[in-house]
């Protein structure tokens, strides 16, 4: 715990900028920690909504241990809407599959913001941008002003450029490996816009595109609070989150291997 305090107040140490950086448009966004108590983002009043988890809570809330996305959708091509069926087959039969949360890794915008508690952005000294976030210690470098390149490795959270437009940080992410939160996109595109809307809460959209996943474009957001406290360690068990679906899972194979068993009797 202290060698991981000790890192990330080095690493803030490091990374702030003067305060002319603020003529951006950067000072009510920048060094502030931003967080909120649920890991979802709404769709916009009109338009295509987001897919919906199936699987729901007692309480009508999603349950995020068990990931069954909404295959019917008007929004998703035939292909994408097969994928997203069998990820959820799999996660109703207790087996679950293969997903950034669970393995520890790096996670793709806009699930950056859906699925993050707690969040700081902090200018560098060459004029871009760092986003760390609580969760699974994700760190996020955007690139002010500039473009992407014609040749670069996908990487899980993509290539992001950033640029102002009067006081809302907009950031333009491509280049993805296939392994994001959106099972069978391949082309993933996502533009991102964070204002602050008041002195307590800033407002993130986001519009996502896939030519191979959707029919068009479709956006989301979440209102994101200030909040107070330091940045502790977070430590991620690959697999943690995944736990009740293993169980059951094995719960599962017990009861078919004992099927099997009394069948051959």
């Amino acid at each position: 715990m202290k060698c991981h305090a000790l890192f990330f107040s080095t690493f803030t140490a490091v990374m702030l900028a003067s305060p002319a950086f603020a003529a951006d448009g950067a000072s009510g966004l920048m060094e502030v920690r931003w967080g909120k108590n649920a890991f979802n983002f709404e769709g916009m009043p009109s338009g295509p909504q987001p897919l919906r988890n199936l699987s729901r809570l007692p309480n009508g809330k999603a349950n995020n241990r068990q990931l069954v996305g909404d295959y019917r959708n008007p929004i998703l091509k035939p292909e994408a809407a097969a994928v997203v069926k069998q990820k959820g087959e799999l996660a109703i039969a207790g087996k679950g599959f293969a997903n950034s949360q669970d393995q520890c890794r790096p996670i793709a915008p806009p699930f950056t913001f859906a699925m993050q508690l707690g969040f700081e952005m902090l200018p560098t000294k060459d004029g871009n941008i760092s986003i760390i976030y609580d969760q699974n210690a994700n760190v996020r470098h955007i690139r002010m002003n500039a473009a992407h390149p014609t040749k670069l490795v996908p990487s899980s959270m993509g290539d992001s450029v950033g640029h102002w437009e009067g006081d809302t940080l907009v950031i333009d992410t491509t280049n993805f490996t296939d392994r994001t939160p959106f099972p069978g996109a391949q082309n993933l595109h996502v533009i991102e816009r964070i204002t602050r809307t008041d002195e307590d809460t800033i407002l993130y959209q986001f519009t996502v595109e896939d030519p191979g996943m959707w029919i068009r474009p479709w956006s989301g957001e979440v209102p994101i609070k200030k909040i107070s406290g330091q940045l502790y360690e977070y430590a991620c068990h690959e697999a943690n989150y995944g736990l009740a679906n293993t169980l059951s899972g094995a719960r599962v194979a017990e009861a078919t291997q004992a099927g099997a068993k009394k069948a051959a009797q």
